[in-house]
């Protein structure tokens, strides 16, 4: 699509480039290291596919457990080893455990993020993209989901997709995070977005308005794209792709 007025298009990823520019493999790698959170992925004809097999190791076993996940992200940072210091500390036993550089390939304050993607179908995973605060400071820590889906979920006809924001540690932000079934075929490629402004965030499905929290964080947001397997007891790959991403971000002074 042409960029939304008053926007302009910061991140164009069509997956033509097998190097994945924009993009870091790896998933929270402050929190476990940067070979075990290792994303399994490959790109062809515009499309990016994140894998994960049967002999894949748990990203974060210890705190995680059986999870295994095959993510891409636009940013990252971290404190020293052994300090809490880091994004998206999703345990309160999580310390750094490989210092990351700090790191910031796309990290738009508002604006439109858009993805063409099919949702999993494997009922003991899911895929996702979502965005987390880049942690200047601790509050600046919430989640804005775009879209969520489990394979559980998905039918030939229909879908549950969840969107929203979680607060973490953001105390200006209410946990405010829904799931409607929408009667389509997820198996096929559809377009799931969500337009960031200061005062809302509005969810769409096919340009479709789903959802709108009145509610939005203020600050740096970096993204998360990412297939994950709960069981640890799969037989054969379970893949994802994802056609394309993009960022349109406020022309200065566009914001509203």
């Amino acid at each position: 699509m042409a960029a939304p007025a008053g926007y302009r298009l910061t991140l164009s990823s069509d997956f033509d480039d097998p190097s994945l520019p924009g993009w870091l493999p790896f998933h929270l790698p402050q929190w476990s290291t940067r070979e075990q959170a290792a994303a399994r992925w490959s790109t062809g004809n515009g499309v990016l596919t994140l894998r994960i097999d049967p002999d894949q190791a748990p990203w974060c076993p210890e705190l995680d457990g059986h999870t295994r996940v095959s993510s891409v992200q636009t940013g990252v940072r971290s404190g020293p080893v052994g300090s809490a210091d880091g994004q998206h500390r999703f345990s309160p036993y999580a310390v750094v455990r490989e210092e990351q550089p700090e790191q910031w390939l796309c990290t738009p304050t508002y604006g439109y993020i858009e993805t063409r993607m099919r949702a999993v179908t494997h009922p003991t995973a899911m895929v996702a993209l979502w965005m987390i605060g880049i942690e200047r400071e601790p509050h600046e820590s919430a989640e804005l989901c775009i879209a969520e889906i489990f394979g559980k979920h998905v039918t030939h006809g229909s879908a549950r997709i969840g969107s929203g924001l979680h607060p973490f540690d953001d105390p200006g932000i209410k946990d405010e995070f829904t799931e409607r079934t929408h009667e389509m075929n997820t198996r096929d490629f559809h377009l799931y977005a969500a337009d960031w402004t200061p005062d809302h965030v509005d969810f769409f499905v096919d340009d479709v308005l789903t959802s709108r929290v009145h509610q939005a964080p203020d600050y740096p947001m970096q993204l998360m794209l990412g297939l994950y397997e709960f069981s640890g007891e799969i037989t054969e790959p379970v893949t994802v792709e994802i056609d394309h991403v993009r960022v349109y971000e406020p022309e200065l002074g566009a914001v509203t």
